[in-house]
């Protein structure tokens, strides 16, 4: 069997692919088809791996009270962080309430572009707040699982390909 690990390196994971393995047992994401959707999703998000942080200011969250965006600058301190692109106020302190038991994220939000918040920002996110992505993603369903993450198909064709790369790495293409 191949690791998550080893997966998540070949495709560029870095220093997060050891992350990536531990949130996976941790989370429950075990079968190599769900690993496969959550891999392509968060390398999708990340750009590659390459950014824990969102490129855009975050002026466009600016008063989206659907994100807990109610105080001025809220939109450009809450912009997507961690390997899943987490946004707005609310879902920082709902993660930060259910990892730490306190606002901590809230009152520093650039801890969930930093490991280990990076990666178990993304895992909360997956199993967490959105819980019916693991069912989307072991039913194979990558426009399901792309909705529940950004409401959208944005970037669809790029999470179809990371998809692919993935369900090839682990066998299962």
């Amino acid at each position: 069997m191949v690791s998550t690990e080893s997966v998540a390196a070949a495709m560029g994971a870095g220093k997060y692919a050891q992350a990536l393995e531990e949130a996976c047992i941790r989370f429950g994401i075990v079968s190599a088809l769900e690993k496969a959707h959550f891999l392509a999703q968060v390398a999708h998000e990340s750009d590659g791996f390459k950014t824990a942080t969102e490129y855009a200011s975050g002026a466009a969250y600016e008063g989206r009270k659907d994100l807990g965006n109610t105080q001025l600058g809220d939109g450009k301190r809450f912009k997507g962080r961690g390997l899943i692109q987490v946004t707005g106020r609310e879902n920082y302190r709902t993660y930060s309430l259910w990892k730490y038991g306190d606002e901590r994220a809230v009152l520093n939000p650039a801890m969930l572009a930093e490991l280990p918040d990076a990666v178990d920002a993304a895992g909360w996110y997956w199993t967490v707040a959105r819980p019916k992505i693991p069912a989307l993603a072991r039913a194979d369903d990558l426009v399901g699982v792309t909705k529940a993450i950004n409401g959208g198909r944005r970037g669809l064709i790029d999470r179809g390909e990371r998809l692919a790369q993935a369900k090839k790495l682990f066998g299962i293409a």
